[in-house]
């Protein structure tokens, strides 16, 4: 099983010159700050401090990789939407993210994670026709699905559901996910399985 091999951290990086190369299939975590990317990277993999979390948002200000079995690259990417820090800070990491979504070969999928409690906001939009013009998929993933009783979390479905239908690169499939409860959690891991490479074959080609 994939998420049960061994996960590495590779490197962090504040800068497009800094990228390390990637041979392997890439996914992508992204979302406002404080949503929980770097959570769901730790569950997903079995690691509690592989990424390193913090309740205090716009900690993450870098692109950290960590490669998986050495047959998925995984980037946990800054927070965006957090308006507290330094605009000069702001402005780099905005063009940082942007610029790594808009042109990385091996990028695959990026998740967008959304906080269920609060759906998609306009920061969440700009993203995804940031994407949708990049032509680079990405797959509605909400985080912290354990706060909401099942009518509400049913209802955001349907309405994130319906939204991404006009999205030309949105992926259809949105996971419900809760690190604390382990929900979706294994439906996560099977999605994003399907994009790595094979043991001792090629890169998978699959969106």
């Amino acid at each position: 099983m994939l998420f049960a091999a061994p996960c590495r951290f590779v490197a962090g990086v504040a800068s497009l010159s800094a990228l390390p190369p990637s041979p392997l299939p890439e996914v992508a975590f992204a979302g406002r700050s404080n949503v929980g990317k770097s959570s769901l990277i730790n569950a997903l993999t079995g690691h509690k401090q592989l990424a390193r979390t913090s309740q205090t948002p716009g900690r993450t200000q870098q692109i950290n990789f960590f490669t998986l079995d050495e047959r998925l690259m995984l980037a946990d990417l800054p927070g965006y939407g957090y308006a507290r820090a330094a605009k000069e800070k702001i402005a780099t990491w905005t063009e940082l993210v942007e610029a790594y979504l808009r042109g990385r070969p091996s990028l695959r999928r990026v998740c967008l994670l959304v906080d269920a409690r609060h759906g998609l906001k306009p920061s969440d939009r700009d993203v995804m026709a940031m994407l949708d013009d990049a032509a680079a998929v990405y797959q509605i993933v909400l985080t912290k699905s354990d706060k909401l009783r099942d009518a509400a979390l049913d209802a955001m479905l349907d309405a994130t559901a319906a939204e991404i239908e006009s999205h030309v690169a949105a992926h259809p499939l949105i996971v419900p996910t809760s690190v604390r409860a382990g929900l979706g959690i294994e439906t996560l891991r099977t999605e994003l399985s399907g994009l790595a490479m094979p043991k001792g074959g090629i890169p998978s080609a699959a969106p």
